[in-house]
């Protein structure tokens, strides 16, 4: 056991049994939306996977100490803190463990907290990628080096529209990471169920997800599997609206010479702006959707 990993006492019971646990990202509740908005959503995102018959694990860096699995008095002090709480990657970890300090864990960095806890199953919203331009900025999300090493499953509704998807597949397939579309043989773009890219597989049901996390464990292959599962319909944006907010806010993002990790929450915000809050509505959806897929995988996939 890692010395600097607290496990809930709910997750813990659920691991020792073998039964179904779903990890759950924090920076989506710090640097994802406001508060009140940031708390009510996370709660209620742990809600529909226990409704669904699983354990949730939000999963956090408190006062130095890697937790898998928040109190409910732990997520609300996420989300009054909000901003202030550090943006924790891989790079980020040893200094606030060494500092003591509270970290907000991206998509990396619940994969490996998730990996040392024995949890294999991760719901987020969408995973980061190459940004547009990134041929001369070498601006890539730690995510896919992470998909790339450590044996979750992750399931998103497809990368993050603001970046550069063609490319993040790309980069994705040298790295030997599958992409699964969930009833879909068409990578979603987060917002929207369109991209005009096609994933590696499509798989249908709950179980065979279960299955192919399950073999790939018996295989020994080291690196995560990525399934994307397309936005509700009554909740996906026109994809000319949400392409049109984003490249105005890319273009603003330039202008004013924010870069690195501040880029992914800045382009969010704006564009959540720039189409009267739809877009967060539609996140907050799309989050509530990939939860009650991971809960329905992680209940077969405790069945092996």
């Amino acid at each position: 056991m890692n010395s600097y990993l607290d496990i809930h006492p709910e997750v813990a019971e659920a691991l020792a049994g073998n039964g179904p646990v779903v990890a759950l990202e924090s920076t989506i509740i710090s640097h994802g939306m406001p508060y009140p908005q940031n708390v009510e959503t996370a709660l209620r995102v742990e809600q529909t996977i226990r409704d669904a018959g699983a354990v949730p694990a939000t999963i956090a860096v408190i006062g130095g100490r890697l937790k898998a699995g928040l109190s409910a008095d732990e997520i609300e002090y996420f989300g009054k803190k909000g901003r202030r709480i550090a943006k924790a990657s891989r790079r980020d970890l040893a200094l606030l463990c060494a500092r003591g300090e509270d970290g907000a864990t991206t998509v990396t960095t619940t994969m490996m907290i998730a990996h040392m806890a024995g949890i294999r199953i991760f719901a987020t919203g969408g995973i980061g990628g190459v940004h547009r331009g990134a041929e001369t900025t070498m601006d890539i999300s730690a995510d896919l080096e992470e998909l790339a090493q450590t044996p979750v499953m992750v399931i998103c509704a497809g990368a993050k529209s603001i970046l550069d998807l063609g490319l993040t597949l790309e980069y994705l397939e040298t790295k030997g990471v599958p992409v699964l579309g969930y009833q879909t043989s068409e990578l979603p773009a987060f917002y929207t169920r369109h991209s005009g890219f096609s994933v590696d597989y499509r798989v249908e049901t709950p179980a065979e997800l279960a299955k192919v996390l399950h073999t790939s464990g018996q295989l020994s292959l080291k690196g995560g599997i990525l399934v994307t599962n397309p936005i509700p319909e009554a909740y996906s944006m026109p994809k000319e609206v949400i392409d049109a907010a984003i490249d105005q806010a890319i273009r603003e993002s330039r202008e004013q010479g924010i870069k690195g990790k501040d880029t992914t929450p800045f382009l969010l915000a704006r564009v959540a702006e720039l189409t009267g809050g739809d877009s967060l509505a539609s996140n907050i959806e799309l989050v509530l959707n990939n939860a009650r897929l991971a809960a329905r995988t992680a209940i077969e996939f405790a069945k092996y």
